[in-house]
């Protein structure tokens, strides 16, 4: 019987820790963006000719009641901006007519939890990364080359 509780114990730590670590759990509906930046070499499309590191994280809330969907830069003193146009599916579907805080995010919609880049080029640039692949980035470990958004 105690094999069986430590399997199982095993088992759910195991799968909360990949939820986590791809981003499928999240606080207050939050979602989370993961940049990369390309230190002593450039951009290439998603292929860095330097050295990656882990860049900016960007937070967005969606508030599906108000129609709004709140965003920062995590870490940052900087301001939070807010997108009042929206439709709010949930946290991880949504989309947003450009204000004048657009320039300030990396995108003006979600969708399946993922930035939908901005046809309009409104919004900032970015290469995102999953979170895992961002921590790796943090501690200066590198999987090679190419944002894998």
């Amino acid at each position: 019987m105690v094999r069986v509780w430590l399997f199982f114990s095993a088992t759910v730590l195991g799968l909360v820790a990949i939820a986590w670590a791809n981003d499928v759990v999240t606080l207050q509906g939050e979602r989370t963006v993961y940049t990369a930046g390309c230190e002593r070499g450039a951009w290439q499309g998603m292929h860095c000719t330097g050295t990656m590191v882990a860049a900016q994280r960007y937070r967005f809330r969606a508030l599906q009641p108000h129609r709004e969907v709140v965003f920062w830069t995590v870490g940052s003193t900087e301001p939070s901006g807010k997108f009042t146009d929206c439709t709010v599916d949930d946290g991880r579907n949504w989309s947003c007519r450009p204000s004048a805080d657009a320039a300030r995010a990396v995108t003006r919609a979600m969708a399946h939890g993922s930035p939908v880049p901005d046809a309009a080029s409104l919004a900032l640039p970015f290469r995102p990364v999953t979170k895992w692949h961002w921590m790796l980035l943090r501690y200066g470990l590198s999987l090679g080359s190419d944002a894998n958004g």
